[in-house]
């Protein structure tokens, strides 16, 4: 997958042996701000079954293709296969449309400002293109929602392997560098086999997901710091919604209240955390937070024992440093436990 803020790759072998020791080799795990699904991939590998969600439209799109797919849908509304609509996508001829104007050096943005330089005119005269053939296909009913889902997520992984950004898309950089300057190209995605019947995948607040599912246990991995993943990724949620929102201010951001992460607060972060362990028929959470998070682990403990027994285990990490950051290299990351009371 590509980087994002937050990601666990790193750590799964540590959430891996946690969840078994905790459940055993089997069982439902939900996973309810899944993200880029890394941990539910794994997981689902591992044999369990997955109940995963998250607020933004591509996590839903990477979830299904990382949870739901096995083998590559039959494209039967198109008459065709997989890799020859990936071939057709990339062949169409460049469009002029919503990403060459708002966010190509040749654009003419609606807000007025500079041309934004996210991606180089040809390849967001390219992502347009593709863009709006699939939301052609989507409104003539000729691919049905997991092929919707397959494609949105090449093109998702084809537009970050362009993209003019640093790692997020809360801005783009002032020159292009080399990797933004190749044409962009879509990839056949390499399914996995095995296991992928049974898993459930929804689009929502965990919040409100919460309180409508049931598992063995359920993984959390919240938003640590104020960072909203709606802003810092909005061009990626543009592409998985296949709209054509107004693109604010200087950065091009749509309007993201409506995804906006009360985690990412602290005068309501504490109270998601009662909703959904409050709310959920699980017994047993599994809570990955960080040091440099919003709250302390005291805090942290103090919330999660109102519902039953806490445990912790620290994690050295390497952090991520910018080469003017005077953090240390190390910090802790925390795999909370708890174990509600009957």
């Amino acid at each position: 997958m590509y980087r994002y803020i937050g990601n666990k790759t790193k750590l799964l072998p540590y959430i891996v042996d946690k969840v078994q020791s905790l459940i055993g080799e089997e069982g439902t795990v939900a996973d309810i701000m899944a993200g880029t699904g890394s941990v539910s991939f794994e997981l689902r590998k591992k044999g369990y079954k997955l109940i995963s969600s998250d607020m933004m439209t591509y996590s839903y799109h990477h979830l299904v293709v990382n949870l739901l797919l096995g083998e590559y849908p039959q494209f039967k509304g198109l008459n065709s296969s997989y890799e020859s609509v990936l071939r057709y996508l990339n062949e169409l001829p460049p469009r002029e449309g919503f990403f060459y104007k708002e966010f190509s050096p040749n654009g003419n943005p609606s807000s007025n400002t500079e041309p934004r330089k996210y991606f180089t005119s040809n390849n967001a005269s390219r992502i347009d293109a593709i863009r709006e053939q699939i939301n052609e296909w989507i409104s003539e009913y000729k691919i049905t929602p997991f092929e919707e889902s397959l494609l949105k997520h090449t093109l998702i992984m084809a537009v970050n392997d362009v993209a003019n950004i640093s790692g997020t898309y809360g801005y783009f950089l002032s020159s292009f560098k080399k990797t933004s300057l190749a044409d962009m190209m879509l990839k056949p995605e390499e399914l996995y086999s095995d296991n992928y019947k049974g898993h459930l995948v929804y689009k929502g607040f965990a919040e409100d997901v919460a309180t409508n599912i049931s598992s063995d246990l359920c993984y959390l991995d919240p938003p640590y710091m104020k960072r909203q993943y709606a802003a810092n990724y909005h061009i990626l949620e543009t592409v998985a919604r296949g709209d054509f929102p107004d693109a604010i201010g200087k950065s091009g951001l749509r309007d993201w209240w409506d995804q906006h992460s009360k985690l990412c607060t602290k005068t309501k972060g504490l109270q998601s955390f009662e909703t959904i362990i409050g709310k959920m028929n699980c017994p047993k959470f599994l809570i990955s937070y960080s040091e440099d998070g919003l709250f302390t682990l005291d805090q942290l403990i103090e919330c999660f024992s109102k519902f039953g027994e806490v445990y912790v285990d620290s994690i050295d990490y390497n952090r991520f440093k910018s080469n003017d950051s005077k953090l240390p290299p190390k910090l802790q990351e925390y795999l909370i436990t708890v174990i509600k009371n009957n």
